[in-house]
């Protein structure tokens, strides 16, 4: 009798469970943190990333939950004091720890990378460059984060993974299909190309049309199992401010107006004046070049303005050496090969700034552009000043130059022309987080593009489950009563 109330039972569970509705039950992902700081030339900024931890398909979105610029100017102004380079980061570290939960926090990789500025303090006092990094990373190591080093990127690594963090936010890489409930590689994949302008440098990065790249120029990425050969150039002393020194110089020192202490200026609004003292010129290895009439101590110069559209862009073209290129087309300028732009760019950084300032768009003719920046560079100070009353007096003069300049790299080196141009689209934002270097490094570096998916598994509807695990006690209860009786 025991042993057949046993299989009865035994019967029913089984009866039971076979009932039980099974369908898919999505279990909430485990959010995971990053954060990297971009230390630049003129400034440093702090990224902080999240991402659902799933890796299933080893793909995913990444959004941006925090961007705090830290106060003061970039880490290599700090060559004489280093200790303030660490101090500088303290107040965006602790409002990073704000948004990041106290769980996770010890878990949180962070990274600092410092890109042209460092790099001129490299090659101008390496120690001081090095204790710089010393002291940036002491400060981080204080903060509950896991700290994975502070370093010097080189060119080609800043404008890399520029063009990664550009082509992972806008899908190009890779897109989920909820048809397919995968993420699949878009069909006739838009690549876009990368254009960056800093302080100290500024980089090209984009994939040609032909494969015959010069493969000293040229990076490689296998990225959700393709491949892709990009090519990418940085050139350091062509950033926006130390373009400007080297201008300032070229009017003053090159062209032997150096006897005067009045020199004219044709970028600068009319009447707007600038004192300059010869001895700043050898703070940079962009300027710091062997001249004898530099060595002046520290005599000033007046730059006064002049308003001369036609003359500043002739100036600014005197920086390039475009003649080293001969009639080659894969040229750029100072000899520099680049095979022909192809594809759409997102130009980002001060690219964006200045033609935003100026309120140019895309879809303008270039024809439009050249107009808007000729007009502007004719305005006086006085009216400039009056109209901008918001914008900082160190910045407002120095826009002609800065859009002239832009022209100039755009369209005489890297040869944009009347049609491609309007491919260029000026941008600082794909989706919710910032264009740069920041991301595509810190994807590099974890070796994790995370699934943005949550984890799904089969499992029991829970009320039908409880239900079962209630009849399945009753009914044992009984077996094991009528087995004792």
């Amino acid at each position: 009798t025991a042993t057949v109330g046993a299989l009865v039972a035994l019967s029913i569970i089984a009866l039971v469970l076979s009932l039980v509705k099974i369908e898919d039950v999505t279990l909430p992902p485990t959010v995971k943190y990053g954060m990297v700081f971009d230390a630049g030339s003129s400034h440093t900024s702090l990224f902080v990333y999240e991402w659902d931890s799933d890796k299933e398909n080893d793909t995913g979105v990444v959004s941006q939950t925090l961007s705090c610029d830290v106060q003061g100017q970039g880490i290599s102004s700090y060559a004489n004091n280093p200790m303030k380079a660490g101090d500088s980061l303290r107040e965006c570290l602790d409002k990073a720890l704000k948004v990041v939960p106290a769980a996770k926090q010890r878990d949180i990789p962070a990274y600092l990378g410092a890109t042209a500025g460092m790099r001129l303090l490299r090659e101008q006092n390496s120690s001081a460059a090095d204790q710089v990094l010393a002291e940036v990373a002491k400060t981080m190591q204080e903060y509950p984060v896991a700290f994975k080093g502070a370093r010097i990127l080189t060119g080609e690594e800043e404008g890399a993974y520029g063009w990664i963090t550009i082509n992972y936010l806008l899908d190009s890489f890779t897109k989920y299909s909820p048809k397919a409930r995968t993420w699949v590689r878009p069909e006739a994949a838009n690549i876009f190309g990368a254009l960056d302008l800093g302080g100290a440098s500024t980089q090209i990065s984009f994939m040609p049309e032909s494969s015959a790249v010069n493969w000293n120029e040229a990076s490689k990425f296998m990225l959700y199992g393709y491949d892709y050969n990009i090519y990418t150039h940085s050139y350091l002393c062509y950033g926006q401010n130390e373009m400007l020194k080297r201008l300032a110089k070229d009017l003053i020192v090159v062209r032997g107006e150096l006897g005067g202490t009045r020199v004219d200026h044709p970028c600068y609004p009319k009447d707007y004046n600038e004192t300059i003292s010869l001895s700043s010129f050898c703070t940079s290895p962009c300027t710091n070049r062997s001249d004898a009439r530099l060595t002046l101590g520290d005599r000033t110069v007046t730059l006064e303005g002049r308003g001369n559209a036609s003359g500043c862009l002739a100036a600014i073209k005197k920086l390039f050496n475009f003649s080293a290129c001969g009639q080659s087309q894969d040229c750029t300028f100072d000899g520099v090969y680049q095979p022909p732009v192809s594809g759409q760019f997102i130009a980002f950084s001060a690219f964006y700034y200045n033609f935003k300032f100026l309120n140019l768009t895309e879809g303008q003719s270039l024809a439009t552009v050249r107009e808007t920046v000729e007009r502007f560079c004719t305005r006086s100070w006085e009216d400039l000043s009056s109209s901008y009353p918001e914008e900082s007096p160190e910045r407002l003069p120095k826009y002609c130059a800065n859009a002239n300049y832009i022209l100039t790299l755009l369209l005489d080196a890297y040869k944009f022309n009347e049609t491609s141009w309007n491919n260029i689209f000026f941008q600082m934002k794909a989706g919710s987080a910032s264009v740069g270097w920041t991301l595509g490094y810190m994807l590099n570096l974890t070796n994790m593009i995370p699934a943005e998916a949550p984890v799904r598994v089969k499992g029991h509807v829970p009320s039908l489950w409880a239900a079962a695990v209630t009849f399945v006690i009753l009914t044992l209860a009984l077996g094991l009563a009528a087995l004792l009786l």
